[in-house]
């Protein structure tokens, strides 16, 4: 597959804004057994991490069609950084755990097109952060309710946003622009996301308030325990998603 044929066929439209994004280093023996045919693990200075990511779908658009009471809504998901070596050199993508969105209709289109994780659960964020760049003490905060408990994951800015500088961590985390799905018959999915480089807040109160082991399975309990090796909130921008293809 060409780069060229990789940006062919738009599936999906939106604006991703104010994204809470969370990283926390894990046991790459944890992660081997959800990677995907045909790639790998991706690590920044040698560490493997996940991350928790809680943002804004707005606009959202369907082969280019507003979806009727579909358009706005929170997602949060979990993923971790994967690669693969085609034609045009390394890819560089995410992989998904779980995600995490308010409708049914949503979930369901996603794990039938994409293969992807998806689950719905009742929503609701708390958002006081201006679209100014220079606002210094900005709170975003995204809840779902699993099994009768409300968990949430939150940040306050710290600061002014800045473009994630090269080799940073917080490009590392926001700039791999292929997404990877394993299917049921043992083959993968791969499409590309196109965004430009966001502007990111540093974080300060990060907080992950959730039953871990309930939500994601036990696997991932120590490492969502421990402090984040990377907190920021980014600004977001339009998105758009392509057509998957199968590896």
């Amino acid at each position: 597959m060409t780069g060229s044929e990789a940006r062919t066929g738009k599936f999906l439209s939106a604006r991703w804004r104010r994204l809470v994004m969370l990283s926390y280093e894990i046991d790459p023996a944890i992660l081997r057994p959800l990677v995907p045919r045909g790639v790998e693990l991706d690590t920044w200075s040698g560490r493997h991490v996940v991350s928790v990511v809680g943002f804004q779908f707005l606009d959202t658009r369907l082969l280019g069609v507003p979806v009727p009471f579909h358009r706005d809504f929170d997602e949060i998901n979990l993923r971790f950084y994967v690669r693969r070596r085609a034609d045009d050199g390394w890819r560089r993508g995410v992989v998904f755990v779980k995600e995490i969105v308010p409708r049914r209709a949503l979930a369901t289109v996603a794990r039938t097109v994409y293969g992807e994780k998806y689950v719905a659960r009742p929503m609701r964020h708390r958002i006081d952060l201006r679209d100014d760049r220079e606002t210094p003490d900005g709170v975003v905060e995204y809840s779902w309710r699993d099994a009768g408990d409300w968990h949430r994951v939150r940040a306050t800015t710290e600061g002014s946003a800045q473009r994630a500088e090269e080799g940073s961590q917080e490009e590392f985390i926001t700039e791999h622009y292929w997404g990877y799905a394993a299917q049921r018959d043992g083959g993968s999915v791969e499409y590309r996301v196109e965004h430009p480089s966001w502007h990111v807040w540093q974080a300060r109160e990060p907080a992950l308030e959730c039953d871990v082991e309930q939500v994601y399975g036990r696997q991932f309990v120590e490492s969502l325990a421990a402090e984040p090796v990377s907190a920021f909130i980014a600004d977001g921008s339009l998105v758009t998603v392509r057509r998957g293809t199968r590896l």
